[in-house]
Formats: C-alpha cells, sequence, structure tokens
C-alpha cells in the first residue's frame, strides 16, 4: 500500500494532471510551469500533508515500519516531525490557489526532500520501505529543483 501510494502521488497524479491541464489548456502555461505546478501540487501538498497526518495521529507506523525504531519515545520525535509535514503540506495544497505560491511550496517542499532522501541515503542498512522513500524522496527533489531553478533564471 506505501509502494502505490508512493508511485500514485509521486509520478502517475502529477504526470496525469499536466497531461490533462497541456490537453484542456493547450499553450495557457509552458511545461515547466505546468510540472512545478502539479509536482509541488501532489508531492509537496497531498504527499506531505498526508504524511503529517499520519505521523501526528500513528507516529508508530513511521518509527517502526521505516526507521525500524520500536522505542516509544520516538514517538513524539516522529509527532514533531508530522507538525512539519503538516505545515509544508499545508503550502504545497494552498498553492494550487494562489499560483505565487508554487515556487516557495516547491522550494521549501524540495529543500525538505533533498535533506531527508540525504539522510536516508547516510544510513547503512535500510528496509524496503525506507529506501522507496530514500529514492522518492531524492526523485522529488531533483524535479523541484530544476524546477525552482528554472523559474529564478
Amino acid at each position: 500500500m506505501y509502494l502505490v501510494a508512493i508511485v500514485l502521488l509521486m509520478l502517475v497524479l502529477p504526470v496525469a494532471s499536466v497531461a490533462a491541464e497541456m490537453v484542456w489548456h493547450p499553450g495557457a502555461a509552458s511545461l515547466m510551469a505546468l510540472i512545478g505546478k502539479w509536482f509541488t501540487f501532489w508531492g509537496v501538498g497531498v504527499r506531505l500533508f498526508m504524511a503529517g497526518v499520519m505521523q501526528t495521529l500513528r507516529p508508530r507506523f513511521t518509527a517502526e515500519s521505516i526507521f525500524d525504531i520500536g522505542d516509544p519515545a520516538s514517538l513524539a520525535i516522529v509527532r514533531e516531525v508530522g507538525f512539519g509535514n503538516l505545515a509544508i503540506g499545508t503550502l504545497g495544497l494552498a498553492s494550487l490557489a494562489q499560483p505565487k505560491w508554487v515556487v516557495p511550496a516547491a522550494l521549501a517542499g524540495g529543500l525538505y526532500y533533498g535533506l531527508a532522501g540525504a539522510g536516508h541515503l547516510m544510513r547503512k542498512t535500510r528496509n524496503a520501505k525506507e529506501q522507496v522513500a530514500l529514492v522518492s524522496d531524492l526523485a522529488i527533489f531533483f524535479v523541484l529543483a530544476v524546477f525552482v531553478v528554472d523559474s529564478l533564471i
């Protein structure tokens, strides 16, 4: 289920949204603007908001199934990470209603994903779920970084 959710939110839904908008509104926005809009909405907004809800309400899932940490003391830290994910995710969701917020949301979300991906990369042992998180975090970081740099030049 975790892998399916990641593939949908980080690839299928953003690509489908870009394609649909290109078909329904041809020439209204550049391909890069559409990539930024939809990868920010789905990858930053929906994914991080959903992760934040899960980490806040069910921190044990993240602690145990992703990081293999069984210590109940870790749950408070996971919950705090969840609050950050809720905040960044809310910005990503709001960027659909406020187009001027797309670049800031992509910057904040992309930076989060890049740092999280680096953190996963530094761990010597990773289970399958953490490996999925590593790959998806670094992939969305790259997409958002290209978008942000393109937007700023």
